[in-house]
């Protein structure tokens, strides 16, 4: 793999449970410990002094710095500074929701695609709004029937007028503006098996106006579109003409930052409804591309990134750099395509408390591109635990 973005000069975790913190500071920005100051300014304001300038955190509200509570750790290195911090708490920030958890029933919606803005779907109003079963649902029924399985080979799809949530998907019953704003294709994946290599064919659906791909066709009356791929806003927000939508497509970064908030919360919400910590992150046709382990929910983040700054050597450049600190959630992953952690892999693929979670084949390519690049700007001791890679995701 390849080191894609340069490590943060000066990088900040804090943990809210633990009531606690650690701060590294890059020896490019201050090469000994004894000329770092770090100081709370005001409530909820982090001040970090260097020779080269000042670095200040705004933390969210009810967050504070125990003062005199900065102490040099002991694992300090040539390539920078590492402190740790006691942090005062006084009341918990909630999670953001993803579209999943913000659906309701008897409420107005229009669905737009993410990559370009045209709209897909308007002023869909839904009588039902329905969570699925556990996405292991049907390998466990002969587990807890005495009865042949009453459901085998047969679909939970929704009628007119519902709203049917999966995982990282919902299904909607189809109408007639469709034809005009999602284009079918049949697309085909061959997966080998012990005995036999078996091909399956689907049809995927995609965006008319930039050819993103959306979700899929479950039947000939029903559709699924991922949480990833589409905005979902309400009817006074999202219900404007189509004409008056730009198509010109949206950044990398957009994207990337929709992507990282809309799965970091749904991952929030699925492991404290159901306490799965562990994902199999999977293309439509069940193939596993990367393992994740979700480990702390409670996290906050800052951080300032090398390239931010102007290489010239002028400290001015460098004075008076603030940002926000965010939720994020931080999580272990493997990708599968990693030889060297096959055993790992067959480990994770044989454990069915392991959860999967479909994604289009572009945003799995996408998360892993997201995911390595937080590795690579993250300070080197903090990079790997074990066989896994560690990441931040922000919400």
């Amino acid at each position: 793999m390849e080191e894609t973005a340069k490590q943060d000069l000066v990088f900040l975790e804090l943990r809210r449970k633990l009531q606690s913190g650690l701060l590294f500071i890059s020896s490019d920005i201050a090469r000994d410990a004894a000329d770092v100051k770090v100081e709370s300014k005001h409530d909820s304001l982090l001040n970090i002094q260097t020779a080269d300038g000042s670095y200040q955190v705004n933390l969210t509200p009810g967050v504070s710095l125990v003062e005199t509570s900065c102490q040099t750790s002991p694992g300090s290195s040539e390539h920078g500074s590492h402190f740790r911090l006691r942090l005062r708490v006084e009341q918990e920030s909630e999670a953001p929701c993803s579209v999943i958890g913000r659906l309701r029933v008897n409420v107005t919606y229009s669905f737009q695609c993410q990559s370009c803005g045209s709209m897909v779907l308007q002023d869909r109003a839904f009588g039902r709004v329905l969570p699925l079963p556990n996405g292991n649902w049907n390998a466990l029924v002969d587990d807890w029937c005495c009865h042949p399985d009453p459901f085998a080979n047969r679909k939970l799809l929704p009628r007119d007028g519902d709203c049917l949530l999966g995982d990282t998907f919902i299904l909607l019953a189809r109408d007639s503006s469709c034809e005009q704003t999602l284009t079918r294709e049949e697309s085909s994946s061959r997966k080998a098996s012990a005995e036999q290599k078996r091909v399956s064919k689907r049809v995927m659906l995609s965006c008319t106006s930039c050819s993103a791909v959306l979700g899929e066709d479950v039947s000939a009356e029903v559709l699924k579109l991922y949480i990833t791929e589409i905005l979902v806003k309400p009817g006074e927000d999202g219900g404007c003409d189509v004409s008056r939508l730009s198509l010109e497509p949206k950044s990398d970064s957009i994207r990337q930052r929709f992507l990282e908030q809309t799965l970091a919360s749904r991952l929030v919400e699925l492991s404290s409804a159901q306490s799965i910590f562990r994902f199999s992150i999977q293309t439509p046709d069940s193939t596993a591309v990367i393992l994740l382990w979700l480990l702390n929910t409670d996290t906050l983040v800052a951080s300032f990134p090398g390239e931010s700054f102007i290489s010239t050597g002028d400290v001015h450049h460098r004075e008076h750099q603030s940002c926000q600190a965010v939720q994020a959630v931080k999580v272990l992953y493997v990708l599968c395509s990693d030889s060297k952690l096959k055993d790992v892999v067959d480990v994770w693929e044989k454990d069915i408390s392991v959860h999967p979670l479909p994604l289009p084949q572009s945003s799995c390519e996408d998360l892993q591109k997201l995911l390595m690049s937080s590795t690579f700007r993250l300070p080197a001791f903090l990079r790997c635990m074990n066989s896994y890679q560690v990441a931040y995701m922000r919400m």
